[in-house]
């Protein structure tokens, strides 16, 4: 049987204090805390990953940049645009790669079925 997943809409958030929250659930969950899905979208803003360069951000005006823990290099968020926070327990650190491609997969799919390519 799969764990129950607790999926919540949490309309229009700033990144910063979502990224914050995220961080504070993951360091607080225990063994009865149930894997959670974030859905939302963003004010505009751009996020400078693990793997960015000052010299990847170009022309970005008056939306603000956020440096993250995360992977990638910049990645902009803005209205509309839905932003899903997978936040799970997984077995083992090494599943992270597999998990992410599972949801890759399952994304394709949906928008396949839906006559997206």
């Amino acid at each position: 049987m799969l764990p129950a997943l607790q999926v919540s809409w949490l309309g229009r958030r700033d990144y910063e204090p979502t990224w914050q929250a995220m961080q504070a659930l993951t360091q607080s969950r225990d063994a009865g805390t149930p894997d959670q899905l974030w859905l939302l979208d963003h004010p505009p803003v751009y996020t400078q990953g693990q793997a960015g360069k000052p010299e990847h951000l170009l022309l970005t005006g008056s939306i603000p940049v956020v440096q993250s823990d995360r992977g990638g290099q910049v990645t902009y968020h803005g209205p509309g645009q839905l932003v899903g926070y997978p936040i799970v327990k997984l077995a083992k650190p090494t599943e992270l790669v597999g998990f992410v491609r599972e949801i890759e997969a399952a994304l394709i799919n949906v928008c396949s079925d839906l006559g997206i390519t």
